[in-house]
């Protein structure tokens, strides 16, 4: 299945090289005592660093496509940090004005990135709404200014297609050339496109194929519906269930303690190298608590959204305590292979 055809004339075709088409990390690990692996796709190799290049190129791209976004149109949107640095870098290599509404207690390197790439940034505290009230007011603003495009991540579907068509597609032609196939996926829940994506795109593929979306235990939102407690993973579970997620599309939801995923993304660093985010670490845990009812061929995927470059003046640098019940103490990384990037036609998909 190719994507949507982009004319000759859209913009985003010049920039189609710099996202997408990344590695598939094949992290072999003892858990328990027993040989597993775990499937990564490694996205910090994107534009901006993170996975949310993916759904900055998929959403302008149509947004050309349909008229909705013309030259010289401000972008505006509400972020918890990624996509606001993914569409104020494409938005600025585009020649468009951008304005980016996060919340004030998000970490400093974000708000230091954002205005580095030249962007307005409109931060937004608690008592004027949080995350919810961000949204709000990135949503008012395109509906009393006139030329501005708010890309709406949580509720526009071009967020799923960019995974279903990019990231999902991506993962089983890697597999596909060592002769696997996906048994499961997890992913945490931000705006949900991760999860919902590649759901779509693995259960076309084969029904049978579990996809599990992701939550801070510390802060169950899926679960309850609704904000409870906090957490410090930042990027997922953000205050509410985004309206593109689909909880029957997709199987039973996967929690994780934030502490414990400091704890693995700082193992992973040591162990291998691999200097990832928290919510690498919370992803990894998830694969780890499928891996550990699988026997030791199973094929259990995940993503590392980001590095660790956004979060150096948060936890993920501290001294975090072990507790009884992490994961983490359970798994030793051993080694880990990067496999072959996908053939360059499902990258250069939206231009067929």
């Amino acid at each position: 299945m190719s994507g949507p055809v982009l004319s000759s004339r859209n913009p985003v075709r010049a920039l189609l090289p710099l996202v997408g088409n990344t590695p598939l990390l094949e992290i072999h690990i003892d858990l328990d005592g027993q040989r597993k692996r775990v499937f990564a796709k490694y996205e910090s190799l994107n534009l901006t660093g993170s996975i949310k290049d993916r759904i900055a190129i998929q959403i302008l791209a149509q947004a050309y496509e349909s008229g909705a976004l013309e030259d010289g149109y401000e972008i505006v949107e509400a972020t918890s940090g990624n996509t606001g640095i993914a569409f104020a870098a494409v938005g600025r290599a585009l020649g468009h004005p951008v304005r980016i509404y996060m919340p004030d207690w998000l970490s400093q390197e974000r708000f230091q990135i954002l205005d580095a790439l030249g962007v307005k940034i409109e931060r937004v505290s608690k008592e004027q709404g949080g995350f919810l009230g961000a949204i709000e007011m990135a949503f008012q603003r395109t509906q009393h200014e006139l030329n501005c495009f708010c890309p709406r991540q949580f509720s526009n579907e071009a967020n799923v297609d960019a995974h279903d068509w990019g990231t999902g597609r991506e993962i089983l032609s890697q597999l596909a050339s060592i002769g696997l196939r996906p048994w499961a996926f997890v992913a945490g829940v931000g705006t949900g496109g991760t999860v919902m994506g590649v759901a779509r795109a693995f259960k076309r593929f084969d029904e049978r194929v579990q996809v599990h979306p992701l939550e801070p235990s510390n802060s169950p939102t899926l679960t309850e519906g609704h904000k409870v407690g906090s957490h410090r993973i930042q990027g997922i579970s953000d205050e509410f269930i985004p309206e593109i997620v689909k909880l029957d599309e997709l199987d039973h939801i996967l929690s994780v303690d934030d502490g414990d995923s400091i704890l693995m993304a700082q193992k992973l660093s040591r162990s291998l190298g691999l200097a990832v985010g928290i919510s690498s670490g919370a992803n990894f845990l998830g694969a780890l608590q499928l891996l550990a009812d699988l026997p030791p061929e199973a094929v259990v995927v995940t993503v590392f959204p980001d590095s660790n470059k956004k979060y150096l003046s948060t936890d993920l640098v501290g001294n975090e305590p072990d507790k009884d019940g992490f994961w983490t103490s359970r798994c030793q990384p051993l080694h880990y292979r990067a496999l072959p990037r996908p053939a360059a036609e499902l990258q250069e998909a939206l231009l067929s």
